[in-house]
């Protein structure tokens, strides 16, 4: 393999060097980590990342240890384009830029939508084209041999700017059982035009991990497996069986998204693949990855992260990283767990960042309550009969539609309040929320909101007021910021520590259904210190349930700033 077209960074294939985990001074293969959640994922029905999203998740892949992140199609659409003209800052993955091989009767130099991706100037490109002769012939409508030269020359003209090459043999699998000569030749056309990975695509998603296997290890032996990727699709469920059917077959690069995001059933779910690769001795004694044992719990953090950026609830029964992954019923099952917890589970909670769950035992219920109390500063003996009001009230209150799985604060408060150690610093008598459709003074037609908020400080009784037009640029940001802006307008002596808060972010979901359905808030706040925190309101009424989350984010705030108490 020419050196010039080994990652940046990357050890060589039998090393022993890197971060995964396995047996101490054994050598093992670097097995590399292609993330196209940002490309693959916005294939999802339903998905449309803002260029911020896409930094946001970008940024914690990168934490992770991914080695490449692909961001999206340069020039396809306007969210991409501004996304590749302010990148985000990585600290070890390499960004990539996605495309498509040049059209034929032009050169490489000469394709502008090929010029696009390049211009992106992003260190690595992956140029996706056909590979199954009924595609070439029939949706390109171009001879074999055309689609052979145009592989050939993007690939060498990516290799001549000094990119990171990568070719995604689209359909390949499909294309292989049609005409396995023409899919060989393309694989290796672009492998000798200088491709650091080849990437073999199971498009349809119904290719079986026998087929996988079989045909990977045809091509891992032509071009050298140091150089195959494996892209399975989920149409089957079978793309992470199909994932590690290619890596045992020789492929040294795994594509996949988080939480198997993607078009049609989803892609090969890395929430999955990446904990079995670490984890697994079979695969942490032969391999290493960019990810370590000590970073593989974030990669939780990025799967929650994405549901929350969807507004989609997690998958409580996701393997590794579900609410449930590590639940138990009472009786049999809790009863060998307090034995031995491998007998029910086979890693253990918190190598994924997760817990055990045994919600139908009293007693292992309580034993979970009090390192999650911990977490939150409160220390808490086992057999505190307060801690059972606690655990029926959680569960009665999740009944009603609360999810404090990623609520930590408004957890926190009802923890306090069950356990009567909850501070008292003021008090909300009423709340007033009006919405009028108006023309303002040009003429326009606009809608705006107005809150009123009454509370009680120190005997003191406050009265704010304030609208839902943002300050500079009078543009209507909604009840919910004008409800914000009036209770966090005038707190007497607990403004200095209230003034720093930001809203984040703001979520509703309606939980049930008919006349039985809630509305549930869910607000994520930062402070000037860097600290983040979210909340959870619910209620019938959309105002009321979002009021619940504010006055939970300011109360937590006061606490963690150690404000004084009412009448101090």
């Amino acid at each position: 393999m020419n050196a010039q077209n080994q990652p940046k960074g990357a050890a060589s294939p039998s090393t022993g060097e890197g971060r995964g985990g396995g047996q101490p001074g054994a050598q093992k293969d670097r097995l590399y980590l292609f993330d196209t959640t940002l490309r693959d994922g916005q294939q999802t029905q339903g998905v449309d990342f803002s260029a911020e999203d896409k930094g946001r998740i970008a940024r914690a892949l990168d934490a992770i240890g991914i080695d490449h992140i692909e961001g999206g199609w340069p020039g396809a659409n306007p969210t991409d384009s501004d996304f590749f003209r302010a990148p985000p800052a990585l600290r070890q993955a390499r960004f990539t830029a996605f495309g498509m091989t040049k059209r034929a009767g032009r050169s490489a130099a000469n394709d502008e939508v090929l010029a696009e991706v390049v211009n992106a100037g992003t260190p690595s490109v992956c140029l996706v084209g056909k590979t199954h002769d009924f595609h070439v012939t029939t949706a390109l409508g171009i001879t074999l041999e055309e689609n052979l030269a145009n592989i050939s020359d993007s690939v060498a003209h990516l290799v001549g700017l000094g990119r990171e090459a990568l070719f995604d043999c689209e359909h390949f699998f499909d294309g292989w059982k049609a005409n396995p000569d023409y899919a060989m030749k393309c694989a290796v056309a672009a492998a000798e035009a200088g491709a650091r990975w080849v990437v073999l695509c199971d498009t349809n998603g119904g290719t079986l991990p026998e087929e996988i296997h079989e045909i990977t290890a045809r091509i891992c032996a032509e071009i050298g497996g140091e150089r195959t990727g494996i892209h399975t699709h989920n149409d089957t469920e079978l793309a992470v069986a199909n994932s590690f059917a290619g890596v045992e077959a020789g492929a040294r690069q795994i594509q996949g998204t988080l939480n198997g995001l993607g078009e049609r059933c989803g892609n090969a779910n890395l929430c999955s693949i990446i904990p079995t690769l670490v984890l697994k001795p079979r695969y942490a004694e032969r391999f290493e990855t960019g990810v370590s044992a000590e970073t593989l719990p974030r990669l939780r953090e990025a799967s929650l992260m994405l549901d929350e950026i969807l507004n989609r609830a997690p998958d409580r029964h996701a393997p590794y990283f579900g609410a449930a992954a590590f639940a138990h019923k009472a009786g049999l099952h809790a009863s060998a767990i307090a034995k031995d917890p491998t007998t029910y589970e086979h890693v253990p909670p918190e190598a994924v960042g997760n817990q055990r769950i045994v919600p139908m035992s009293n007693q292992a219920g309580r034993s979970n309550l009090v390192s999650r109390l911990a977490e939150a500063g409160i220390e808490a003996d086992p057999k505190d009969d307060r801690l059972g009001a606690l655990l029926a009230t959680v569960k009665e209150r999740e009944d009603q539609g609360f999810a404090y799985d990623t609520a930590g604060a408004s957890f926190e408060i009802l923890a306090r309040e069950t356990l009567g150690i909850l501070p008292q610093f003021f008090t909300v008598e009423r709340f007033r929320v009006s919405v009028e459709r108006r023309h303002n003074a040009i003429g326009e037609e606009i809608t705006v909101s107005e809150a009123v908020v009454v509370v009680n400080v120190d005997g003191e009784r406050m009265i704010s007021a304030s609208e839902s037009l943002d300050p500079v640029t009078r543009a209507d940001q909604g009840p919910v910021s004008a409800l914000s802006r009036a209770l966090g307008k005038d707190l007497g002596k607990y403004q200095s520590f209230t003034d720093d808060i930001e809203l984040v972010d703001f979520k509703v979901r309606i939980a049930g259904r008919g006349v039985d359905a809630v509305t549930r808030v869910s607000i994520d706040f930062a402070d000037g210190k860097g600290r983040e925190w979210s909340t959870v309101g619910v209620s019938p009424n959309i105002v009321d349930a979002s009021f619940q989350a504010l006055e939970d984010g300011i109360v937590w705030k006061l606490i963690r700033d150690g404000a004084p108490l009412a009448g101090e």
